[in-house]
């Protein structure tokens, strides 16, 4: 075997601590040579071992009725949807190769979430992604998101999936360190779903796609550290993305499933080869034999722990039946795409890797991986001293605004509020003809299911501000907005995956955020009965700049999947027609805590979550579906960033209709139209079904306000003219282009 002398100082260059080096000498018997101990350190990395998370993890509900494949177990989650069919979802972040280069980053994070769900024998049929960012006076955080965005589009247009949803968030707390949070969407018949194994000594292990090349290489340990001014140096840490390659490697991968000849497979994303041979060795209970000299290379004077390494994107490992060689490779020429046989499946517990004959490294394959060897840490955390600083805040001493006028226009050009189209613009939402949002704008996103009477509806959630105020209290309000959004789909929502995205765990008021997050997301999952199916964890989302470290916001992304049973129960958010009533379902609150009211036109940045009740927020989402059901509304919009007022106006713009309501006088103004207390709906009720509306409502005791009424075009509020909706659209829709472009409002 080769020998290279490593040290304790070599494992602290490879992001290892001493501990955990002196963990690997006992479980090798031996000191490890440089490739062994880096195998170590990607595989033990945060970003691929959780090995500061997994003890918080492994409390958050992971049965339901509907989950087919619980978290861990598989390369992303499963739900039974019916009629034979499954759906395949998850969320993963690619944070910091955005924060260095972001066009080639958000590009690999899409091919790698898309990855993770076709290889296991599903087919992707929808995107959705949330996005952070600085501020946006920033020329870098210009050039973050531009690059981003573009990333994002050029990578989806061109493998041909539809992004049906997502959100955009703009915070200072974001200026080194965005966040790019990405989640796919597909189908699978349940009887067609391929595990990421490996198994049956003697087996040919193929590998499929893309040549590798020394990008991305320590890829996953670069995940685990801060963001630094010299993190630009890492850029060979960046994969590059080849979209049509991908595209190819799904329609091959998905034929070869059919013919029967498959163990099992697994992409190749974080750590690359090391990560599938251990992952799928370790489940399947055996070892692998794998001449690392039979990888297709596509450059020269590559070493062999470099190509173990490796993150070159559009891969596969293929575990094939021996002796049906023949039948995959027939499937892989039809598709002109590149393959080798590396290797074998052997009995044990080892991973042997050679290269060119000699032995390079051989490791136990149980001891990387995620619950097995890896250590587990069980971290100290503390409240942090602004926690009790925000709970002072005191709604008497905010001055209420002369002007209210002002404040709507102020609010409806901010970039957290402001229409997101310049982004989705840049992205295909119509291929693949099962988008049924387009036209029909929906508070998440649609996707029909042809041949039923059903649809998938999905969205991603989470207002990051509330976490930071409160974590265990943001992060319920997280799981209970993304129910609230499928709720006001028609649909019922079954389950949920996370991106959970925070700064450095050995902080120990970061890891406060962390533990206390995970509680409030547990809390409002079994509420909901959306149990979670799996995810991603990013920490280190923090930089270092200058000395001074600055975390971002706690940002526990949650991606909910919900099932439409019945397609006539589609409901939009829009207004229908002039006439009609406005009800506010839920309470009013005089509360404008952590709202962007509060932060951005006040500029007051400490105030503590929003009013919130879980019980509250489930009796009145169950509600919604009953009067859905029951055809007694005609749109449905929850109020969110914003407050009411941007709820009713996003209503009234699809179709260019105003409103005329009339706010409550127990509760401040400022507070009714703009504060975000959680738990409120706004729906549309027509005449010929009002006195229908309001028996169930007094019936089900489910507290709601009549608000007013929809009109031709202006909006008015207690009588005063707020203008017309055409004049506000103008604003809203152009607001953030003229922002990231530089060009005036159009």
């Amino acid at each position: 075997m080769s020998e290279q002398t490593v040290t304790v100082e070599t494992a602290r260059e490879l992001g290892l601590l001493p501990e955990e080096f002196e963990l690997i000498k006992k479980y090798m018997g031996r000191t490890p040579n440089f490739t062994e101990l880096s195998i170590y350190s990607v595989m033990w990395s945060e970003h691929a071992s959780y090995k500061n998370s997994i003890k918080w993890l492994k409390t958050l509900p992971r049965k339901g009725s509907a989950i087919l494949a619980e978290a861990g177990t598989e390369n992303a989650g499963l739900v039974d949807i019916g009629d034979g069919m499954a759906c395949a979802f998850k969320i993963e972040s690619h944070n910091h190769p955005c924060a260095v280069e972001p066009y080639q980053g958000a590009a690999t994070g899409v091919g790698g979430i898309n990855r993770d769900i076709f290889t296991m024998g599903a087919r992707p049929v929808a995107q959705l992604n949330s996005l952070r960012f600085g501020n946006l006076k920033h020329d870098r955080t210009r050039w973050l998101i531009k690059g981003v965005v573009k990333g994002i589009g050029n990578y989806g247009n061109a493998f041909g999936i539809p992004v049906l949803g997502g959100e955009v968030f703009f915070d200072e707390s974001y200026n080194m360190n965005p966040l790019v949070n990405a989640m796919s969407v597909g189908l699978v018949k349940k009887d067609g779903v391929v595990s990421a194994i490996s198994k049956g000594k003697g087996n040919p292990v193929f590998i499929v796609g893309s040549s590798t090349g020394k990008d991305g290489i320590h890829g996953a340990t670069f995940a685990s550290a801060d963001i630094t001014e010299d993190s630009a140096d890492d850029i060979p840490s960046i994969q590059v993305g080849d979209p049509f390659q991908e595209k190819i490697l799904l329609e091959a991968s998905l034929e070869v499933i059919k013919t029967g000849a498959l163990v099992g497979m697994q992409d190749m994303g974080a750590a690359g080869i090391i990560c599938s041979t251990s992952e799928m060795s370790e489940k399947g209970g055996h070892g692998m034999r794998v001449n690392l000299d039979k990888v297709p290379l596509r450059q020269k004077n590559i070493e062999a722990w470099e190509i173990l390494l490796s993150e070159s994107q559009e891969r596969m490992l293929m575990v094939v039946q021996k002796g049906r060689e023949k039948d995959v490779e027939d499937v892989l020429n039809k598709w002109d795409i590149n393959y080798a046989i590396i290797g074998e499946v052997t009995e044990g517990d080892f991973l042997e890797f050679f290269f060119h004959g000699e032995l390079v490294a051989k490791v136990p394959a149980s001891t990387l991986v995620l619950g097995g060897g890896a250590p587990v840490y069980d971290r100290e955390y503390r409240e942090p001293a602004y926690y009790k600083e925000y709970k002072k805040f005191d709604i008497n001493k905010v001055p209420e605004p002369q002007d209210l006028i002002e404040v709507a226009k102020q609010l409806i050009s901010h970039p957290n509020i402001a229409s997101k189209r310049w982004v989705y613009e840049q992205y295909d939402t119509m291929i693949g003809t099962g988008n049924m949002t387009t036209n029909f704008p929906s508070d998440a996103g649609v996707f029909n299911l042809k041949g039923t009477n059903k649809a998938l509806v999905m969205t991603v959630d989470c207002n990051s501000r509330y976490v930071k105020a409160d974590p265990e209290v943001g992060a319920m309000i997280a799981v209970s907005e993304a129910a609230r959004n499928i709720a006001c789909t028609g649909a019922k929502p079954l389950a949920i995956t996370n991106c959970l995205n925070f700064g450095n765990p050995y902080n120990p008021e970061v890891y406060w955020q962390f533990v206390h997050a995970i509680k409030g997301m547990g809390a409002a999952c079994e509420k909901f009965d959306t149990p979670v199916t799996g995810g991603n964890v990013s920490f280190y989302n923090q930089a270092s700049i200058g000395g001074k470290e600055e975390a971002v916001f706690p940002t526990p992304t949650i991606g909910m999947i919900g099932l439409l049973e019945n397609k006539n129960h589609h409901t939009t958010l829009a207004f229908k027609e002039k006439g009609h009533m406005i009800y506010l379902i839920g309470k009013s609150h005089n509360d404008i805590a952590s709202s962007e009211y509060l932060y951005s036109y006040h500029g007051i940045k400490q105030s503590p979550a929003p009013y919130f009740n879980l019980d509250e927020e489930h009796r009145i989402q169950t509600a919604l579906l009953e009067l859905i059901s029951k055809n007694l509304v005609q749109s449905a919009h929850d109020v969110s960033d914003g407050g009411l007022f941007i709820a009713l106006l996003e209503s009234a713009m699809p179709r260019n209709l105003g409103f005329d309501i009339t706010t409550d006088a127990e509760i401040r103004t400022d507070a009714f139209l703009f504060g975000e207390a959680q738990g409120r709906i706004v729906v549309s009720v027509s005449t010929s079904r009002e006195t229908h509306f309001i028996d169930y409502m007094v019936a089900n005791k489910i507290p709601f306000t009549a608000l007013g009424h929809v009109t031709k075009s202006e909006i008015r509020v207690d009588d005063v003219s707020f203008g017309f909706i055409s004049d506000m659209k103008q604003v809203y829709d152009t607001a953030l282009e003229a922002m990231v472009t530089g060009q005036p409002a159009k």
